[in-house]
C-alpha cells in the first residue's frame, strides 16, 4: 500500500510524469523544451499533417515516435482502427504501378506487391466493393491514384519508344523491382521449410504454366462468356505477375475488346461496341469485386500461406522478362508500322501513299512485303505477331549494363518498401 501510495503521489507531483506518452511529453524532452515557441509551431504543424482535430492528443508523428520507445499493442490504442499509411510510399507505389502497367507483359500487381502495399490495396478494393466508404481507404485512394496517373501521363511516350528500341533494358529494370520486393514478402512467409515451402512453389508452378504451357484459347462472343473473360482479364488489376492484355490476347479477344474502346467504333458502330464493352466492364467489376474479398479474407486468416502463394507468383512473373529477346518482326513492332499494315489490310482499295503519309512512315519502310507477309491477318493478329519475340547472345557489355540497371531496379524497389509508415485512422 505505501509502495503503491508513494507512487500516485509522486505521479501527482511531478506533472512531466503525468503527460508522459503524449507528443508534448515527447516534444518536450531535449532541445524542443528550452524554446517553448518553436515546440508550439512544431506541434501545430504536426496537428495539421496529420489532420489530427484540434485538442487531439497522442496522435501523429511524435506520438509514433513517442511509441517507439515504449511501444503498445494496437488493441491498446483508443478509437477506430489504425492502418499503416506512407503518403510517400504509396505515390510511389501508384507511381511504380502506372510505369509497370505501360509496358507490355508487366502486372501493376507485381509492383505494388513489391511495395509492400498489396495487403493495404487489397483491403481498400475489398471496401469500395461492398460500399464501406472509410475516410483512411479514399485518401488512400487518391494518393495511389495520382501516383498512377502521374506516371501515365509523363512516361506514357518515352516507355514506348524505350520498349520498342531497348526492350532488354526495360526488362532489366523490372526484373530488378519484381526481386527487389521479395525480401519484404519473405519475411511473411519464414520459416521457409516444409509445407511453408508448397505454396511459394504453387504459386511459381502456375505463373511457369501460364507463361510456357498455356496456349490459344477460343472464347465464343456470347455475353455470359465475355463476362467471365473480363471477370478473368480484371484480375490482373490486383494478382501479381498476370497480364490482362495477355489474357486477352490468350482468349483470342484482344482485337473485339480494344478495337470496341477506339472512337470509330464507338461512333460509328455503338450499339455493336456496346454489346462487347458492357458484358466486359459488368466481367470487370464482378471479378475486381469477388476476388479483393477473397483475398482480403485468405490475407486475414491466413496469411502465411497466402503471402507464399503470392511470393510464388511474382517470382514466377519474372519468368516471362528474359531481358535479351528481340522481335521477330521488327517493322511490326512499331506501333505506327502496324496501323497502317492493318488499315491497308481492311481496305485494299485505299491509297497507300496517303496511309504512309498518315502515320508518318519513313520511305525505307516495306509497307508493301508487310502486307504480303501479314495477308488475312486482324488487328489482333497482327498484335501477336509483332510481339512475337525471339532470344539472342548480347555482348559482354549490353549483359554488365543490364547487370546494373537489374541492381538500380532492386535498390529503387527496396527504398520505397521500407519507406515509414504513418499510422492513419479509419
Amino acid at each position: 500500500m505505501g509502495a503503491r501510495s508513494n507512487e500516485s503521489v509522486g505521479t501527482a507531483a511531478d506533472p512531466r510524469r503525468a503527460k508522459q506518452g503524449t507528443p508534448e511529453a515527447y516534444l518536450g524532452e531535449g532541445i524542443l523544451a528550452r524554446c517553448p515557441r518553436v515546440k508550439s509551431v512544431v506541434w501545430g504543424m504536426i496537428q495539421l499533417m496529420e489532420e489530427v482535430p484540434l485538442g487531439v492528443k497522442g496522435e501523429g508523428w511524435f506520438g509514433m515516435l513517442y511509441s517507439m520507445q515504449e511501444p503498445a499493442p494496437p488493441s491498446q490504442l483508443p478509437g477506430r482502427p489504425i492502418h499503416q499509411d506512407s503518403s510517400p510510399r504509396t505515390l510511389l507505389g501508384g507511381f511504380l504501378m502506372g510505369f509497370a502497367n505501360l509496358v507490355p507483359g508487366i502486372s501493376g500487381g507485381t509492383m505494388i506487391l513489391a511495395v509492400g502495399l498489396y495487403d493495404r490495396f487489397v483491403g481498400v478494393i475489398a471496401n469500395l466493393s461492398r460500399f464501406r466508404i472509410l475516410r483512411a481507404d479514399l485518401r488512400f485512394l487518391l494518393v495511389f491514384g495520382a501516383g498512377a496517373a502521374l506516371a501515365l501521363a509523363s512516361l506514357s511516350g518515352l516507355l514506348v519508344g524505350l520498349v520498342s528500341s531497348h526492350r532488354w533494358l526495360m526488362y532489366s529494370l523490372f526484373v530488378g523491382m519484381t526481386l527487389g520486393g521479395v525480401p519484404q514478402i519473405l519475411s511473411k512467409v519464414q520459416p521457409l521449410r516444409g509445407a511453408g515451402l508448397g505454396f511459394p512453389l504453387l504459386g511459381l508452378g502456375l505463373m511457369a504454366w501460364l507463361v510456357f504451357g498455356l496456349t490459344g484459347i477460343s472464347v465464343p462472343e456470347t455475353f455470359l462468356a465475355l463476362v467471365l473473360v473480363g471477370a478473368i482479364a480484371a484480375s490482373s488489376m490486383i494478382l501479381p505477375g498476370i497480364s490482362g492484355s495477355y489474357l486477352l490476347l490468350l482468349f483470342g479477344l484482344y482485337e473485339t475488346v480494344i478495337g470496341s474502346l477506339s472512337r470509330e467504333e464507338l461512333m460509328g458502330n455503338t450499339g455493336e461496341a456496346l454489346g462487347i464493352l458492357i458484358p466486359v466492364a459488368l466481367g470487370a467489376a464482378l471479378g475486381i469485386a469477388l476476388l479483393s474479398n477473397v483475398l482480403k479474407a485468405l490475407l486475414e486468416r491466413a496469411p502465411r500461406p497466402m503471402h507464399g502463394l503470392l511470393l510464388g507468383l511474382m517470382l514466377g512473373s519474372v519468368l516471362g522478362l528474359y531481358p535479351f529477346q528481340q522481335p521477330v518482326h521488327p517493322w511490326l513492332s512499331q506501333k505506327p508500322v502496324r496501323k497502317a499494315v492493318a488499315e491497308c489490310l481492311a481496305d485494299p482499295a485505299v491509297d497507300q501513299a496517303e496511309v504512309r503519309k498518315q502515320w508518318g512512315l519513313a520511305p525505307e519502310v516495306p509497307l508493301q512485303d508487310l502486307l504480303a507477309d501479314c495477308e488475312g491477318l486482324g488487328a489482333g493478329e497482327l498484335k501477336t505477331k509483332a510481339e512475337t519475340l525471339e532470344r539472342f547472345s548480347p555482348p559482354i557489355t549490353q549483359a554488365l549494363l543490364a547487370l546494373l540497371v537489374l541492381a538500380s531496379g532492386f535498390g529503387i524497389t527496396r527504398l520505397v518498401s521500407r519507406a515509414p509508415s504513418v499510422p492513419s485512422r479509419d
